[in-house]
């Protein structure tokens, strides 16, 4: 299954996830996939210097799902910190995976 990097913006606590040009960005869309554990394993590793750089914390790989060629999150938890909010409601739960 592929997967993201994600993390919180340590100037804000925005969720961001690791972008292909090695910035972060808010939307799960534009987030750059890993399709093999070692390319998890690599965007790990580019994640980590933006932690040595305070720029993000708590960083981790999360699966996704593809539709249409886009991410979105497999998870309950996942779908909420995409959103930027700390619930979620019906309209979340009908997305497809």
């Amino acid at each position: 299954m592929p997967s993201v990097v994600t993390a919180n913006r340590l100037i804000d606590g925005i969720v961001v996830y690791l972008a292909p040009d090695g910035g972060w960005v808010e939307e799960l869309a534009r987030a750059k996939l890993a399709d093999t554990e070692d390319e998890t394993k690599a965007l790990e590793s580019e994640a980590a210097k933006a932690v040595a750089e305070r720029r993000v914390v708590a960083v981790y790989p999360m699966e996704v799902a593809l539709n249409d060629g886009v991410p979105v999150a497999t998870s309950v938890r996942e779908r909420i910190r995409a959103a930027h909010r700390t619930t979620l409601t019906k309209d979340w739960y009908d997305v497809p995976l």
